[in-house]
């Protein structure tokens, strides 16, 4: 089956923040907006910042994989490993401080993933992932 678009809307507590955040940091391009949300662009698929004054999360659940206690909820795209590679040079030349950093998760078992972990501005905290042979995504 085709991969579709997926859309995730989800809060923060500051729209210019987000701009900042996904449009400059992440290079994400925006879309429509209001002065309570903005649509952008993340690798294809559309995540919509909507405004709740005091968002901030508390401190996120963690589950433990690998090693790493890994932040729940989190969202994010399943990357091409060069494309991967690109984006976590730009966040670290951006200053993005990293949950977990860029790391190969499951080395020498099914599964073998590169991800990092890290947060938005609003707390919520994101995953970006790439497998160097995309068929085992969902492997056991």
């Amino acid at each position: 089956m085709p991969l579709t678009p997926f859309h995730i809307a989800f809060p923060v507590d500051d729209l210019e923040a987000a701009r900042t955040f996904y449009g400059t940091t992440l290079g994400c391009a925006e879309g429509r907006s209001s002065a309570q949300w903005i649509d952008f662009d993340l690798f294809g698929h559309q995540i919509v910042a909507h405004l709740k004054p005091g968002s901030a999360t508390d401190k996120a659940h963690r589950n433990s994989v690998d090693g790493h206690d890994v932040p729940v909820p989190h969202f994010g795209v399943v990357l091409p490993m060069d494309v991967w590679e690109t984006l976590a040079e730009r966040l670290r030349r951006a200053g993005v401080a990293f949950v977990i950093e860029p790391y190969i998760r499951f080395k020498g078992e099914v599964g073998e993933q590169a991800t990092m972990f890290f947060f938005d501005p609003a707390g919520n905290a994101l995953e970006f992932k790439a497998f160097a042979d995309i068929s085992t995504l969902f492997a056991k």
